[in-house]
């Protein structure tokens, strides 16, 4: 529409870093010693049904979103005024990390963790007043 946008794109790139990186660092917590095959179901589990169906269908678009971007995408520079195509690749990469982010906090702010931790943030037995793994004491909630 000969505007330019380079703005919003550039907020929609930023954007995805800043919500990310609380998200990992909470994926992290949420995960501990379980298997990275399960990684998606452990810090999705506190999510409802929708929201992983959103979640996978968004990762599912990303993927073919990005091969059709790479059979149309220019070759070059496009300056201050990125084209749709462009837009559209990238496009699918926001939809999948702002879907899982919102996803795994929702999760984890519905996930009650009632097992003891150290400080280091390792799962103990509910008796043990050090942890079996890093040797540093058990917190206890109260």
């Amino acid at each position: 529409m000969g505007r330019t946008v380079s703005s919003p794109f550039l907020v929609l790139h930023v954007g995805t870093f800043v919500v990310w990186l609380p998200s990992v660092l909470v994926a992290q917590r949420l995960v501990g010693n379980a298997r990275r095959t399960d990684f998606w179901k452990v810090v999705l589990k506190g999510a409802p049904d929708w929201m992983r169906y959103m979640v996978y269908g968004f990762l599912g678009y990303a993927i073919l979103n990005f091969l059709f971007f790479m059979t149309k995408a220019s070759s070059g520079g496009s300056g201050a005024n990125p084209p749709a195509a462009e837009w559209r690749g990238f496009s699918g990469h926001w939809m999948a990390f702002y879907s899982a982010a919102l996803a795994i906090l929702y999760s984890a702010a519905r996930t009650v963790d009632i097992n003891p931790r150290c400080t280091n943030g390792h799962v103990a037995s509910s008796n043990a007043a050090y942890c079996p793994r890093c040797g540093q004491p058990v917190l206890r909630v109260r």
